[in-house]
């Protein structure tokens, strides 16, 4: 009998039940305790020694790239900076919380920087724990991180994670095999839409955020702006509805062209020039790699992520379905949208959102692209609409929260849509 996979399933059982009997709930976990039985004198032990050695027990998030990236990565920084950290001797174990993993290099190279135990054997450990008060200190609980750097951790600290020789030059290899010559740099380009989840995570309507998904057709302007300078542009996928529909030499479509592995994924999030982006979970791979990021068609807004210095964004448009004028920033915040999370929340308070125009796209590129090489002339009211910007989702973001969400601004907003847009601010 596969333990692990049983303990899940009778857990998930058991957390949807809320509404059943209690003794329908201890029916379903006797056989889980059954099975975790042999754990009871490890957690014992584990109890026993807590006043001079702490052991910990964490399941990372493998199920979805984002947050096997991100979180993972957020808690080393913690870690790094002292946030969290128990103050005596300790250990942090670490477990797959899905198999299979989402992508099998990111747990090769995580594996290399965490003490990281089968599942098997830590999963019941873990359940055990749970049942005997106390046991809260024994856990690391990164699920329950946002995706979030509060404390502008990631400026401070350098990634976590480093290639071997070996890999290093496996992936400069298989570069040269998509046409890419040695030295010569490359934009990767990743756009959401709904075809991973429906291969990769099926037996779940995913359609509830199909609001964040966007047309690779309309990034064609941008991406061979960036071809046309002499730069490669990569179209990252591991799964998408269409191919994008460009001839340019120096347009790889990745995600289409039969060279797409686990391995090339992580590799080129890492090695980029910069990444365009949708805001979706493979980003989280340069992120933590500390490669800038543009991000366009972003929504919703209070997800904006403002605590990275190489993070600039865009949103797409609110617009209003019966009077057809496009919402302010203002007007957003006041009809209560910027927390909007679901597809039938717009379309239950009559908003539609349009995604940026090809125009506002390359725009956006250029200006990330100019800001890396130093070409970048900034007009004398940048500065005073970036200021009025953040002010304002800020403050609307302190009222829902009734607390800050990150530390120091460090990202920028889109400067041409901002001159171009000026009327979106007042």
């Amino acid at each position: 009998m596969n333990i692990t996979g049983f303990i899940d399933r009778q857990i998930i059982q058991i957390r949807q039940g809320g509404h059943k009997v209690l003794a329908r709930k201890i029916t379903i976990a006797l056989p889980i305790l059954f099975n975790s039985i042999w754990a009871l004198p490890i957690v014992l032990l584990i109890r026993l020694i807590r006043p001079i050695f702490l052991v910990r027990f964490g399941g990372l998030i493998s199920s979805r790239i984002g947050h096997f990236a991100a979180n993972t990565e957020l808690f080393l920084c913690e870690r790094d900076a002292n946030i969290n950290k128990p103050n005596q001797c300790f250990v942090d174990l670490f477990y797959f919380a899905s198999l299979p993993v989402c992508n099998q290099q990111l747990a090769v190279m995580w594996k290399r920087v965490l003490t990281v135990w089968p599942a098997c054997l830590l999963k019941p450990v873990v359940y055990v724990n749970g049942l005997i008060p106390g046991g809260s200190v024994h856990v690391i609980d990164i699920s329950t991180q946002q995706v979030r750097d509060f404390y502008n951790l990631v400026d401070r600290y350098p990634s976590h994670l480093n290639f071997t020789d070996e890999e290093e030059t496996r992936g400069a290899l298989l570069l040269e095999g998509m046409g890419i010559p040695p030295g010569v740099d490359f934009v990767c380009l990743n756009v959401r839409d709904d075809a991973y989840l429906k291969v990769h995570q099926t037996g779940f309507d995913w359609s509830y955020h199909n609001y964040r998904d966007s047309d690779i057709q309309n990034y064609i302007l941008a991406v061979e702006a960036l071809a046309d300078l002499g730069y490669f542009v990569i179209r990252m996928g591991a799964k998408v509805n269409e191919g994008i529909n460009s001839i340019h030499p120096r347009v790889i479509d990745y995600a289409v062209n039969g060279m797409r592995s686990d391995f090339m994924d992580i590799y080129l999030g890492s090695k980029c020039l910069f990444c365009i982006s949708t805001g979706t979970g493979w980003d989280n791979i340069p992120y933590i790699f500390r490669r800038p990021i543009a991000l366009v068609n972003f929504v919703p807004l209070a997800g904006i992520l403002k605590d990275y210095t190489n993070f600039i964004s865009i949103t797409k448009h609110y617009f209003d379905k019966q009077t057809k004028k496009e919402l302010s920033l203002c007007d957003i915040i006041n009809k209560g949208a910027l927390l909007y999370s679901y597809s039938n929340e717009y379309e239950s308070n009559g908003l539609q959102l349009r995604e940026n125009s090809p125009e506002e796209i390359r725009d956006v590129v250029i200006e990330m692209l100019e800001r890396l090489i130093g070409t970048w002339k900034p007009h004398e009211d940048d500065e005073a609409l970036q200021k009025r910007f953040w002010v304002i989702l800020s403050e609307a973001l302190k009222a829902l929260y009734s607390r800050s969400l990150d530390g120091e601004r460090l990202a920028r907003y889109g400067a041409l849509f901002l001159r171009n847009n000026r009327e979106w601010l007042l």
